[in-house]
Order: C-alpha cells, then sequence, then structure tokens
C-alpha cells in the first residue's frame, strides 16, 4: 500500500535538474505529491540535444575540489555540495538503473548507446515509477509565495498560475533554466537575479590567414586576451567564421562577462603550438640544416596540419618556393611569432545551440548550499542554470544540475 500524500511538491521546469530533484523527493520523502511543470511540449529537450544528441551526462572528475574548477561561476558554493554527490555517484546512479555508461578519452562521459534517449527514458520512467507527475504545455505566468498573515484569506502555501491552471505546493523547487520570465518572477519574491550574459561561445573574425581553413583542428593550443589577462588552452577548431573548439569555449566562458560589454570586439593571441618561442626557434634552425633542399612548404613541421603551415608560413613573409637554407632570421623571428603568438581581431561571437549557456541568474549569495534552499523564502528551492551558475563543456553543467537535484531531494 502506497503511503498517504501529506503534502504537496511543486517543480517548475522539466529538465535534468527538475527531473533529479524530483525523484529523489520521491524516494526520500515518499508523503510527498509531487508535480512538474513544463512550459514546453516535451521534457528534458536539453538532454536530448547535448552532445550532439549523445548527451554528455558528467565528466569523469573524481575529487570535488579539482571538479569546482571548471566553474567560472560558481566554483566556491559547489566544492561543498560536490563533496556530498559528484561525478561517481552520479555514474553510480544511472548504473543501478540499467544505464551503462563509459569515459572517453577527454573525461566526458556518455551512455554505451551513444544515445540521449537512453538517459531520458531512464529518467522519465524513473519519475513515473516513483509517482512523480508531469505537465506539459504548462507555462507559468504568476507565483505568490506563502503569506505569514494570519488574516482568514492569507494561504500557508505557494500559488503558481499557469494557463488555466492554478496550482497550490507547500514547496516549491524551480529548475526553470535560462527563463527570462521566470527570473522577472523570482525577483518580484525578493531575490537578486545577476543579468544573464552569453557564455561558451565562439570567435568570429574576418583574418584572411584562416581563410579557406574551415574543419582545421588542433589537438591543442593557447589562447590569450592579453589586454584583459584571459587565458585558456585545449583543442582549437577553424570554422567558417572563426575560431572554435574547446579552448575557446573555454575562454569565452571565464571571459562571458568581461567580453560582454566589450561587444566580443578584441584582439586574441594564439599559440597554434603550445610551445615557447625559444624552442621553436631552436627547432626551425635545426630544420633549416637537416632540410636545407627542401621547400619550406613542402611539407607541414611542427606536425601542424599542411594548410594551416601554409598559411602561416605566407603571413610570415616567406615566399611558397623558398627553401630552408635560405630561411633569414628575420624570417625566422617573423614565423616562429605566427606560430606561437598569432594576433587575430575578434569583430563578434557565434553560439552552438547544443552547448548554449548563459552567465547569470539567482546571485549565489541568496542561496543555502547546504540544501540549494533560498534564505528569503524556507520553503523555496532553486537548481540548474535558474541560478548564476555555468561550466565549460565536458558535461560538467549537468553534474551541478544532478548534485542540485539530490541535495533538494535530500532536504527536509
Amino acid at each position: 500500500m502506497s503511503k498517504r500524500k501529506t503534502s504537496t511538491t511543486l517543480v517548475i521546469g522539466g529538465g535534468a535538474a527538475g527531473f533529479f530533484s524530483a525523484i529523489r523527493r520521491a524516494a526520500v520523502h515518499p508523503e510527498e505529491d509531487i508535480t512538474i511543470l513544463e512550459r514546453g511540449k516535451s521534457v528534458l529537450e536539453k538532454v536530448r540535444i547535448s552532445g550532439g544528441g549523445r548527451c554528455n551526462v558528467t565528466h569523469g572528475c573524481w575529487e570535488p575540489r579539482e571538479l569546482s574548477k571548471f566553474y567560472p561561476r560558481g566554483e566556491r558554493e559547489l566544492l561543498g555540495p560536490f563533496n556530498q554527490f559528484a561525478c561517481g555517484d552520479t555514474m553510480g546512479w544511472f548504473g543501478d538503473r540499467g544505464v551503462e555508461l563509459k569515459i572517453e578519452e577527454d573525461g566526458r562521459v556518455f551512455p554505451v548507446t551513444d544515445s540521449s534517449q537512453t538517459i531520458i527514458d531512464c529518467l522519465w520512467n524513473t519519475a513515473k515509477r516513483s509517482g512523480v507527475k508531469v505537465m506539459t504545455k504548462c507555462r507559468v505566468s504568476e507565483i505568490l509565495a506563502p503569506s505569514t498573515s494570519l488574516a482568514p484569506a492569507a494561504s500557508p502555501q505557494w500559488t503558481v498560475k499557469a494557463g488555466e491552471h492554478t496550482f497550490r505546493a507547500d514547496r516549491l523547487i524551480v529548475t526553470s533554466g535560462s527563463n527570462p520570465a521566470v527570473w522577472k518572477i523570482l525577483e518580484g519574491l525578493g531575490h537578486t537575479v545577476v543579468p544573464p550574459v552569453p557564455s561558451l561561445f565562439a570567435f568570429d573574425t574576418k583574418d584572411t590567414r584562416l581563410r579557406g581553413l574551415s574543419g582545421v583542428s588542433l589537438p591543442w593550443a593557447q589562447l590569450a586576451i592579453n589586454d584583459d589577462k584571459l587565458k585558456a588552452e585545449g583543442p582549437l577548431l577553424i570554422t567558417h567564421r572563426g575560431l572554435s573548439g574547446p579552448a575557446v569555449l573555454r575562454l569565452s566562458a571565464w571571459g562571458a562577462r568581461r567580453l560582454a560589454p566589450r561587444k566580443y570586439n578584441f584582439t586574441l593571441t594564439v599559440n597554434w603550438l603550445a610551445m615557447r618561442p625559444v624552442d621553436v626557434e631552436k627547432q626551425l634552425d635545426e630544420l633549416k640544416m637537416s632540410d636545407a633542399k627542401r621547400q619550406i612548404t613542402t611539407r607541414a613541421s611542427f606536425d601542424l596540419p599542411i594548410r594551416l603551415w601554409k598559411s602561416l608560413v605566407s603571413a610570415a613573409g616567406i615566399p611558397d618556393d623558398q627553401q630552408w637554407s635560405q630561411l633569414s632570421k628575420k624570417q625566422r623571428a617573423a614565423l616562429t611569432e605566427q606560430l606561437t603568438s598569432a594576433r587575430f581581431h575578434i569583430t563578434g561571437k557565434s553560439t552552438n545551440k547544443d552547448e548554449f549557456t548563459t552567465a547569470g541568474g539567482v546571485d549565489l549569495r541568496e542561496v543555502d548550499f547546504k540544501s540549494f534552499r533560498s534564505k528569503i523564502h524556507p520553503t523555496l528551492f532553486l537548481a540548474g542554470e535558474v541560478l548564476d551558475i555555468d561550466a565549460i563543456t565536458g558535461g560538467f553543467n549537468f553534474q551541478a544540475a544532478w548534485t542540485g537535484g539530490w541535495l533538494i531531494g535530500e532536504g527536509e
């Protein structure tokens, strides 16, 4: 016989954090009647499209302190929660429910099926078995906090209006993601919302050195915005609009708030080789001796893609038919500069819809991260991207959602 429901919990947002908090609360608090409200036609849509449709569930990072360093906003606040529920716990949770996961070479974790539907089915079926109800096409338009007044008309519950529906609940969990309408409602409830700006975006440039190089990638490069002391490194990809890949996305995440006021106009320095200039010059001198009679553009050096190598050689002012033996000190210095400190004028940003996230949301100072409970309303909980928390790519944003949802479920 199922336990009699004696209280109600309403979850606004049918994403990763919303489902995980509802599922965990149903397990820990079987007396609660739990309903998820989703404004869209379907739930878990970000789970569906993440990782190119494979769902990057989490990351193979086992130390909470190391894990927290992947969050430009939220590093300090998430350290405690990660000591309670982190990547290994996420993998164990899905594994216990029959979802086999794999850790790829770069640390990202995916279902072995390489299909996000596997994760969606697991969450949906677990929620259903737990008695969690789900309502779609429920766009929340108003939230009234429980009244502390003793007047007869006062309500001790939350009142939530969504279309023609009016819901009442003893506790409210908001996991609505980057939803401006809900942020505005939360401001009306007394919370401070840090204005959102884009994060995780690619850089646009019209630099002719990259013309015709779309699709060229490097396994590791170093990037810097020198006048802002921002640096990042990692794999780099040349696109038809400029530069992307993990290194660029990391730089954009840490620089999200500083680059927005500049309207994404700045100078980017690229070290294609992730090497010191002195070491590059030494290898160029060695090539001048060992490959004296060979044309410099015949074969790429430093394991660079040949198209990129030829472009950088040309940018250094070296003719296509020049031999290594003819390399002057001035040309060597120019080529070293192109290889280790090439400067590009960035003119804007491009966003990959699968990786889109924002920096911004409810001010973290207004949340108790032992339980993800609002410090303003004791029966209000917040998790996921509704908070001013975001991470670089690699499964880290989902991990913050799983961790927040778990601790909300564990709380009173």
